[in-house]
């Protein structure tokens, strides 16, 4: 994962846009999983990164708004939506443009404040709607060449936890947030054998 604490690392119109960002909206296959698909008779299997589950757990603690806008629609992306508490999950969206509108829209934040990850072509249109265009490391080449911001991690290998520590840390909410999780943990005193 990229050091986000090094300013190099983030681009500078990133940086310059992180304060405004009021929504972090995704794909899904190839930013959250790394694309691949494992199908049988009636199963989908997907493989999600812990670590891009808690940059985003830390993303809503700050008050950023989430939002996932996928092509597919999957029992696993739903179960995964529900244990990180995204209520804004936009399945079967042929047109990603819209799903991100429509997150925008129900969510009450403006286009402009809004950031997109997205991996692959059907996400260029989302790219044209937002504020800022993010790209994991393993994109095509065409979205990286719009994109505001390319990551250091591929799609499913914290690529989403590099963007939420990137934001936090350019917005100046990190140490705050770090704190106030860290307070969390220590306060739970279950444990199972």
């Amino acid at each position: 994962m990229v050091d986000v604490e090094d300013p190099a690392m983030v681009p500078q119109v990133a940086t310059e846009r992180a304060a405004s960002v009021r929504l972090l909206a995704m794909d899904v296959d190839g930013v959250l999983t790394d694309g691949s698909l494992y199908i049988g008779p009636a199963l989908e299997l997907k493989c999600f990164s812990v670590a891009d589950g808690l940059g985003i757990v830390l993303a809503l603690r700050a008050g950023i708004k989430v939002a996932w806008v996928t092509g597919r629609s999957s029992e696993s992306v739903r179960q995964r939506a529900r244990e990180l508490g995204i209520t804004a999950l936009y399945e079967g969206a042929a047109n990603k443009r819209q799903g991100l509108l429509n997150a925008c829209e129900r969510l009450g934040v403006p286009p402009a404040h809004a950031a997109y990850i997205g991996d692959d072509l059907n996400d260029l249109p989302a790219f044209a709607a937002s504020g800022l265009k993010i790209a994991v490391a393993n994109a095509a080449p065409e979205l990286k060449q719009q994109a505001d911001w390319v990551t250091t991690a591929s799609g499913g290998h914290g690529a989403v936890r590099e963007v939420c520590l990137g934001l936090l840390k350019r917005r100046g909410d990190w140490p705050e947030i770090l704190r106030g999780y860290l307070e969390s943990l220590e306060a739970r005193t279950e444990c199972r054998q």
